[in-house]
């Protein structure tokens, strides 16, 4: 199993990857937003950024743009979102990540008025954005969301976009898989549908209301369970921590609570 954490895109990447590798991960989830991990930023210090990494023996999993609109019913703005999303996997090509995060369109606004005309225009951005990531050789991986997204959240909202995209894989987020759902239900439903299409883990806790990013432990996850359950289907790929505190040590922390479950 390789593990990893996420950069801060408001603090400035070298440094986050110098503190990331300071706690003993093996690759950084390089998050593609901006203010200072926009893709033409990082281009910039492509050659600054390889070179830290060849010296903290880091790998790379690219996170596409977070925060765009690639189903917005105002076609300027879709377009705008797209292609961002393209120059960043143009980009992400200069650091060989391992692979690369993609999440969902997001249905808001009148969109939910219009929810089947919403949706073509979301999958029409996807297809682009696969065909994209084929010909760069690149593994993408589509990531699990909750419910104001409207999109991508329960294991029966997969099955269509992995019929139609063969090549997709699929990122299990425990913290979004564990908002509004009993006991864990949909997280464990997600690894037992999917277990052939998993390709990449995000860990946090909650406690069921809304994306709080906490550590291992603080929040309602079962994480001895989701060990046990990745365990039975014999995953041994990638997971990040996606844990948001000031204390980088509840990374390390969290690492090495789920490193000793899946031990267990």
């Amino acid at each position: 199993m390789l593990y990893g954490a996420m950069n801060f895109p408001v603090r400035p990447v070298l440094l986050e990857l110098e503190e990331i590798a300071a706690l003993g991960f093996d690759y950084v989830e390089l998050t593609m937003d901006p203010p200072k991990s926009h893709h033409s930023s990082l281009k910039r210090q492509r050659k600054e950024l390889l070179k830290a990494l060849e010296h903290t023996k880091m790998q790379v999993i690219c996170h596409l743009p977070t925060f765009l609109s690639i189903a917005d019913l105002t076609e300027s703005i879709r377009v705008a979102s797209l292609k961002e999303i393209l120059n960043s996997l143009d980009v992400a090509t200069n650091f060989n990540p391992l692979k690369v995060v993609l999440h969902p369109p997001y249905f808001t606004g009148l969109g939910m008025f219009v929810y089947e005309q919403a949706k073509e225009y979301g999958l029409n951005s996807l297809s682009v954005i696969v065909e994209k990531a084929n010909n760069l050789g690149l593994m993408l991986c589509i990531e699990n969301m909750f419910a104001k997204t409207h999109m991508l959240m329960e294991p029966d909202d997969f099955e269509e976009i992995f019929r139609l995209f063969p090549s997709l894989k699929f990122t299990l987020d425990t913290g979004h898989a564990n908002i509004k759902t009993s006991g864990g239900k949909r997280i464990f439903d997600l690894i037992a549908r999917f277990k052939d299409r998993l390709g990449h883990v995000h860990v946090s806790d909650n406690f069921g209301k809304e994306d709080s990013h906490l550590p291992i432990g603080t929040g309602t996850v079962d994480f001895s369970r989701v060990a046990k359950s990745l365990k039975n289907i014999g995953y041994d790929s990638t997971v990040t921590f996606e844990i948001f505190s000031i204390n980088r040590n509840y990374l390390r922390m969290s690492r090495e609570i789920f490193q000793s479950m899946l031990e267990t």
